[in-house]
């Protein structure tokens, strides 16, 4: 595995050394040795000895790699021994005499955990830490572990910095984790001590009897999910198939009526009635809504990627269409040769920019005035999220390389963080900028839920329908699309789920496993040294092969939603919100303003001032939401935490009377319609949507204010303005008026139309030559990022100058913007610099991850 073979290279152990001891408070050591313990536990033990001599004696830390300790509990036991990827020893602090009276032992593991938007995910973190705090407490119960070496109580990650793999040391306290660790370890031997003798010899009859706690998005990471499941669907106990669908326990006694017919049914969410109803019925149940999204309109770019599992942005192909106002243009496919390259990150940005910038072209000669935004659309999250972290790479080197220029202007050697001689990257050509500073633009507004710069395609189906099965299949398009289908026969849902499982291929960005392994070996060859892509002709095919299959499940899609579901009255509105935002997004662009930082870069007070936006974006959201949706409508309204919406009934039409299933709505509550027997009322042909500079104002909603009959305590009158044609026995889905807003007539509803991010944003009137000839009232609006990186050029130098930056302070100082960028000499790992290996067969997936 290619990044824990670099942390076993003596520049990369001196790092994570320095960083992790620097970091704890220690000192600075004299020097730093690297040993190797060859998962060996008789080698472990006299290197500690001798790495706890060394810190005692010289003042030396110690690398230790591939560590064999017995497991906590189990030390003579024959029992597999834990194996830390490494540990540090170092000196303590010395004592009120001035010696050194003893050593540390910092536990640590390398995990190559990609960053996904410059983050890595806190799960993933929890996981390791874990990990390191088993290794930390069977070391403290370690009897060979020398006298006066204590397990430090913090322990140590090392995982990638950046795109390229270079490590950084990541610090925890342990005292939770190993805390768990012990409980959990206690846990085992009590349960072990329980068993039967002779259990191991008939391990199927054991376990027949036991009730497994099951779920289908949960469990499939556990070595018994196939087990269990097979066990689910051979069942033929209705509650069986609903503990197979995921339904939550509470919930399982009142669903299960649904599939028996003879138990009564009780409370259940219309979602999970509808999940039900598609798993008996073979065909998926429309939720009743119509399209809010922007998919094939003209200026959306549609993009698919294979993923190299290589590395983080590493990527083998990219497939991109565009839609004009005369249709989709042909999909245009390009293969990477060198695909964990810094030049196949720039490749992808150029085409993505290409596309963008004649979307972009085409949006303005249909209304210069005021340009419809344009989107990027992609099959899935994941896709997303790898095409921000490419833009992040990207810009962090377009920013490292203003601040270089500023040193070389200055005749100041172009440093990195580190003050190692840095490598200067190409200037980025405004057209790919365009790219990149849209998606970047995404991933500083991904919290807002109203804005569509980047569409997944696959969310946008799923709200539009139900499909049978757990819900966690729906997570692949190419399980989504049959039951979005009307042309599709009927679908066994365990089939379906079977046929997608062992495809060749994935709709994502991620390969499946079989295809990964065999591009790899197309790529590498069979021996290590040779020419790559090794089998240049077997390679590309693999790869178009792959991407042809993407595109084939994305036109699908495509075509379901264009044929299949009709377009909300409300899409106008959830656009001109994205136009909004975009407007500023492109004086932004213009200007160099602030367009290339991604979210973890925000300040502090920019993150507070988005806060009321955020609040009323979710409103916003929430209201469109309940307004078109119908399902999601009817949910909110049973949930007896929700304040605004409101199940009712009309019990007589002379006057019209309606009952409220509510306390909170009641006598003279102003209310409004918002579903008449399961039908969105404002996707009524009468209903008109006018856009006004702060909201948007939507004709023909049934509003009026309740009067109490005194008849029964939940019974009211009721005079809409409009009546869309009520009767006895309607069903009806209402919402406080005062929710949408204060205004007091009946005749309209308002929305309040969503603010837009404008802190750190140019103002209508800046102009190119505003911040030169007024920097100070032009300071916080349209300062461009050569003139930021400039500034922020000759602050590092001055540090540097006074001794405050790495490598000549300590503790070293932490690079938080962790830009892309290497040193000069610099030698980045190759995960491909060899054919691809089996894992060791003692080894489980939780090892590896």
């Amino acid at each position: 595995m290619a990044f824990e073979r670099l942390i076993r290279d003596k520049r990369f152990s001196s790092e994570v050394v320095t960083v992790s001891v620097g970091a704890l408070g220690l000192e600075r050591p004299k020097a730093v040795v690297v040993a190797d313990a060859h998962v060996d536990a008789a080698k472990t033990a006299l290197i500690l000895e001798q790495a706890h001599n060394a810190a005692v004696t010289h003042g030396n830390a110690t690398l230790i790699h591939q560590l064999a300790v017995p497991f906590l509990g189990l030390e003579g036991e024959n029992a597999t021994d834990t194996r830390p990827d490494f540990a540090v020893v170092a000196p303590k602090a010395p004592n009120k005499f001035g010696e050194v009276d003893g050593s540390w032992l910092i536990v640590g593991d390398a995990k190559d955990y990609q960053r996904i938007r410059s983050r890595i995910d806190d799960g993933r973190l929890l996981k390791g830490f874990l990990q390191v705090a088993l290794g930390a407490e069977s070391a403290a119960a370690w009897t060979k572990l020398p006298v006066g070496m204590d397990v430090h109580g913090f322990g140590v990650l090392a995982v990638p910095r950046n795109a390229s793999l270079s490590p950084t040391a990541v610090i925890e306290d342990l005292t939770d984790h190993r805390e768990e660790v012990r409980m959990r370890v206690e846990e085992r031997a009590a349960e072990v001590a329980g068993f039967p003798p002779g259990v191991d010899a008939d391990l199927s009859a054991h376990l027949a009897h036991l009730q497994a706690t099951y779920s289908p998005d949960g469990c499939p990471a556990c070595d018994m999910f196939v087990y269990c499941r097979a066990e689910l669907q051979t069942s033929t106990d209705p509650n069986d198939l609903l503990i197979e669908l995921g339904v939550r326990p509470d919930v399982r006694p009142h669903a299960v009526g649904l599939i028996d017919g003879v138990t009564p049914v009780g409370k259940v969410a219309n979602s999970i009635r509808q999940q039900i109803e598609a798993t008996l019925r073979g065909t998926g149940v429309r939720s009743g809504q119509r399209r809010l999204d922007p998919i094939g309109e003209p200026g959306t770019v549609h993009v698919v990627l294979a993923k190299s599992d290589g590395a983080a942005l590493g990527v083998y192909g990219i497939a991109v269409q565009r839609l004009t106002k005369v249709g989709a243009e042909p999909w245009t496919v390009e293969v990477f040769d060198n695909p964990d390259s810094d030049d196949t990150r720039r490749s992808i940005i150029k085409t993505l920019g290409r596309e963008l910038n004649r979307a972009i072209t085409e949006q303005f000669k249909a209304s210069a005035d005021d340009p419809a935004p344009v989107h990027l659309v992609v099959p899935d999250g994941s896709t997303a999220d790898i095409l921000v972290s490419i833009a992040d790479s990207v810009a962090g080197k377009e920013l490292s390389r203003l601040r270089w220029e500023r040193d070389k202007k200055e005749g100041r050697p172009a440093l990195t963080f580190n003050g190692e001689l840095a490598v200067i990257p190409p200037r980025l050509p405004e057209k790919d900028r365009v790219a990149a500073s849209l998606l970047l633009e995404q991933d500083r507004t991904r919290t807002m839920k109203a804005r569509s710069t980047v569409v997944d395609l696959r969310a946008a189906l799923a709200s539009l329908v139900t499909v049978g099965g757990p819900a966690v299949n729906s997570l692949r398009l190419d399980y989504l699309v049959p039951w979005a289908d009307p042309s599709e026969p009927l679908i066994d849902h365990r089939a379906l789920a079977e046929l997608v499982e062992k495809a060749d291929h994935a709709v994502g960005a991620q390969l499946t496993p079989l295809q990964s392994n065999a591009i790899h070996e197309a790529f590498t060859g069979d021996a290590p040294g040779v020419p790559r892509p090794a089998r240049p002709s077997v390679y590309d095919d693999l790869i178009r092969a792959e991407l042809a299959y993407k595109i084939d499940i994305f036109d699908k899609a495509f075509a379901v939603l264009a044929s299949g579901f009709g377009t909300s009255t409300l899409q106008p509105i959830v656009r001109a919100v994205e136009g909004d935002a975009q407007r500023v997004w492109r004086r932004r662009l213009d200007l160099h303003a602030f367009d290339l930082v991604r979210f973890g870069r925000t300040t502090a007070w920019w993150r507070n001032d988005s806060v009321p936006l955020l609040e009323a974006d979710d409103k916003f959201k929430g209201q469109v939401t309940v307004m078109t949706n119908p399902r999601a409508a009817h949910d909110v309204a049973k949930d007896a935490g929700n304040r605004q919406l409101a199940l009712a009934r009309v019990v007589d039409i002379a006057p019209l009377t309606i009952e409220v299933d509510s306390r909170r709505i009641g006598d003279e509550s102003r209310i409004v319609a918002l579903h008449l027997n399961g039908e969105a009322l404002v996707e009524c042909d009468d209903v008109t949507v006018q856009t006004l500079k702060g909201s948007f104002k939507i004709s023909h909603m049934p509003i009026g204010e309740l009067t109490a009959t005194g008849a029964r305590p939940s019974q009211y009158t009721w005079a809409p303005h409009h009546d869309p044609g009520f009767a006895v026995g309607d069903e009806l889905v209402i919402a406080d008026f005062a929710w949408f807003s204060e205004n007091k007539g009946d005749v309209w509803l308002n929305l309040v139309r969503p603010s837009v991010d404008t802190s750190s944003a140019p103002k209508p009137n800046c102009t190119h030559d505003s911040f030169g000839d007024d920097p100070a009232n032009h300071q916080w609006c349209c300062k461009p990022h050569e003139a930021s990186e400039a500034e922020l050029s000759d602050i590092f130098a001055g540090r540097r100058a006074r001794g405050e930056l790495n490598p000549q302070v300590w503790p070293p100082v932490v690079d938080f913007d962790g830009f892309d960028v290497n040193a000069a000499d610099e030698t980045l790992p190759d995960p491909a610099d060899r054919p691809a290996e089996q894992p060791p067969g003692d080894l489980t997936m939780d090892d590896l991850e």
